[in-house]
């Protein structure tokens, strides 16, 4: 009995051995990022200017620094000023929120009457304008929307918390997965 559990003492750091070997050999082989970009090592995104005719204040700098934050924390790109490898810039071109829905849902009011719920439709879409300077034929002229609907009671500064982020992290998905994984 001694003499097996000798065997498996010894298997055990030779098995935890090869297999640690084999991750490596395979992680050397294969990069697990996904990532298209190969070459660039710097990016500038420029600010994203609200031109939409209804404009919430705060989206030009908050949609801009959370598109720069994603590539610059899910990316090894380095940000600068000057000679981009990457150059991406645009514009947010339409804020719209618009009734979509009146719901079979009711509500009963104190007194008698009857209540049915609506929903809003919150509409973002961004021009995007990416330029790669060591791949030029990847380069990018592209529209992105998206939208989210939401009870219509939610107040302006509800929607501006809650359903803006929801939107706009969406569009910067789509924009980040169309340069860096390219799909």
């Amino acid at each position: 009995m001694n003499i097996k559990n000798k065997n498996i003492s010894i298997k055990q750091p030779l098995l935890v051995g090869l297999l640690l070997l084999c991750l490596s050999v395979l992680h050397s082989c294969y990069s697990f990022t996904g990532s298209s970009l190969t070459d660039e090592k710097t990016v500038q995104i420029n600010e994203f200017p609200n031109n939409a005719a209804y404009v919430n204040p705060a989206l030009s700098q908050q949609f801009s620094t959370d598109i720069q934050n994603r590539f610059l924390q899910r990316t090894t790109l380095k940000g600068t000023k000057e000679n981009p490898d990457i150059l991406i810039e645009g514009e947010i071109t339409d804020y719209s929120i618009s009734p979509t829905t009146i719901s079979s849902n009711t509500q009963t009011t104190n007194t008698g009457g009857v209540i049915q719920e609506s929903q809003n439709k919150l509409t973002i879409t961004v021009k995007v304008h990416y330029e790669n300077k060591l791949h030029p034929d990847v380069s990018f002229d592209r529209t992105y929307s998206d939208e989210a609907v939401f009870n219509s009671n939610l107040s302006q500064s509800d929607i501006e918390a809650s359903q803006v982020k929801i939107v706009t992290d969406r569009i910067i998905n789509k924009i980040f997965n169309d340069i860096v994984a390219n799909w």
